[in-house]
């Protein structure tokens, strides 16, 4: 039985998905949150937040991704970086997914990516949880209801978190299985609850779309001055870096927290709201993400919880340290309502370093800006891994390497003619450890970050004295108003300055180590920028 509004020429049936039970259309919120709680899917927390569990899995499992390999994707996908399915197993794994689902209720979700209507892409989410369908509605954008009349979907996504694939009948690496189809344009997700994976498929898309239109997708944060769209900036950066909460200033206007595109018309926000941790989470740093935290509709993964009072702790990771809520960017009191920017005035690279060795803040070339870019420099630290006992680099290229089906020098490219188009100008932030490594150091007061982004962005840090870094090449300012000077030196802050030099040292060779791969296919100047 077909409930909700739809395109009835648009059904399931009409793409060939035969045989369920009901199949629930573009339900909103409200009915989400019902059908969810009905099913016993979760709980309805304070103020009508959803609360629920992922349940194995509590992050993405990117070694359980594949794209299918065929004709058309053999010399276009970085085959290196994302493991192949033959088309034979894809199709499979497909029958056998839809002969799982004969008779089940599904939730059907038709919505769209990308801000910006020229780019924009029609997907058609399909879950076999009502609480998918609230999150991806969450974000995603939504139609108007007259629009679901004539969509169309470009793309359709299947998830099915009771499905367990075989591989060797399906050509994975485990039960769990997402598998990306360009010829198909179908993406079938199984063995999963965590919901992130739904999104990420979405930017996956998108990252291999967009460059041929010459629009370059971003895994970065975006604002632009209040009232200004045309004085945008965009922050790069990986999980813990604090690309949310930076770009969150209550002094400028909020694009979007995570996926970008950069067109010739500017800058757009894929998503339509916001995936934000809430591990730590603090109610006076962030009173804004605090608080959708008890809004209705909010998504809330894997937070503990009084099953009395239903009150959340924010410090609990007895479940894993990847707590998140997932709301509407309208839940955001300054949050753009186009999610549309001019071209970025300036391009923020984000990292958390926890060798201690990076200054606060670095002004950097195109080149080194490509540099930073195509090594996507941040760090683990003790603890949080098992065997993990110092500080581990991860180098994610682009910020971003699970998402990217292109060869990463395709992203910089794009990256560096745009910034060299437009203008911009480009910054390296340092967010992790400064006096000494993870363990010894302290965290970059968070107070300090934002004065010199403030500064940054408003241009007044243009005119301060640089210095150039003896260990990076990039320029350092010398002195800031309202920063400690002695901060802005990194080796300054060190008791052991030989302990400062051989940590420094360090980690110049593992950026060196890990930016060979890419010298074969970069311009000279970027080649001139590396660390030799």
């Amino acid at each position: 039985m077909t409930i909700g509004r739809v395109n009835p020429h648009r059904t399931l049936d009409a793409q060939g998905i035969t045989g369920l039970g009901n199949v629930f259309y573009n339900f909103i919120e409200p009915a989400l949150v019902e059908a969810a709680v009905a099913r016993g899917e979760g709980r309805l927390g304070r103020g009508g937040a959803f609360l629920c569990s992922t349940g194995q899995f509590t992050g993405r499992s990117p070694k359980d991704k594949f794209v299918v390999r065929t004709p058309a994707t053999e010399g276009t996908i970085w085959w290196e970086n994302n493991a192949p399915m033959s088309p034979e197993a894809y199709a499979l794994l497909k029958a056998d997914m839809l002969a799982h689902l004969q008779g089940r209720e599904m939730f059907v979700q038709d919505l769209y990516a990308g801000a910006d209507p020229l780019h924009r892409l029609d997907v058609r989410v399909v879950t076999e949880l009502a609480w998918h369908g609230l999150f991806i509605r969450h974000l995603l954008r939504r139609p108007e209801r007259s629009e679901l009349d004539a969509f169309d979907p470009e793309w359709t996504i299947i998830n099915v978190p009771s499905f367990k694939a075989n591989p060797a009948r399906h050509g994975c690496r485990t039960e769990t299985v997402i598998a990306l189809n360009f010829d198909d344009k179908t993406v079938l997700i199984g063995n999963t609850a965590y919901a992130g994976e739904n999104k990420k498929s979405v930017f996956t898309i998108l990252n291999y779309l967009l460059p041929e239109k010459g629009v370059m997708p971003m895994h970065c944060s975006a604002n632009h001055a209040v009232g200004n769209p045309v004085d945008a900036a965009v922050f790069f950066g990986l999980s813990g870096t604090g690309k949310t909460t930076l770009s969150a200033s209550p002094d400028r206007t909020l694009i979007g927290d995570d996926e970008h595109g950069w067109s010739d018309r500017g800058i757009f926000n894929f998503e339509g709201g916001c995936y934000a941790k809430t591990i730590n989470l603090n109610p006076e740093a962030e009173p804004e993400i605090y608080a959708t935290t008890s809004r209705f509709g909010t998504v809330v993964e894997n937070m503990v919880f009084d099953p009395e009072t239903l009150e959340l702790d924010f410090t609990d990771n007895s479940l894993t340290d990847n707590t998140r809520c997932a709301y509407p960017l309208d839940a955001i009191s300054n949050a753009s309502a186009t999610a549309l920017g001019g071209h970025p005035r300036h391009v923020v690279m984000l990292t958390c370093d926890a060798f201690g060795v990076l200054p606060p803040i670095a002004r950097l070339s195109p080149a080194q800006a490509m540099y930073h870019f195509l090594s996507g420099f941040t760090s683990k630290v003790a603890g949080t891994e098992r065997g993990v006992t110092e500080p581990t680099p991860t180098f994610s290229t682009c910020f971003g390497a699970p998402f990217m089906p292109r060869r990463p020098e395709v992203y910089g490219k794009l990256l560096q003619d745009k910034i060299l188009k437009h203008g911009a100008s480009c910054w390296l932030v340092n967010t992790g450890w400064t006096g000494g490594a993870y363990g010894t150091g302290k965290r970059m007061p968070i107070k300090a970050t934002r004065a010199l982004l403030t500064a940054a962005l408003d241009g007044s840090l243009a005119g301060v004295e640089f210095r150039r870094d003896p260990n990076f090449g990039f320029d350092v300012p010398v002195a800031v108003q309202g920063v400690d000077a002695q901060l802005l030196n990194p080796r300054s802050t060190w008791a052991d300055k030989a302990a400062y030099d051989a940590q420094a040292k360090k980690l110049v060779d593992m950026f060196s180590g890990n930016f060979g791969q890419y010298v074969p296919f970069i311009d000279d100047d970027v080649k001139a920028a590396a660390i030799s």
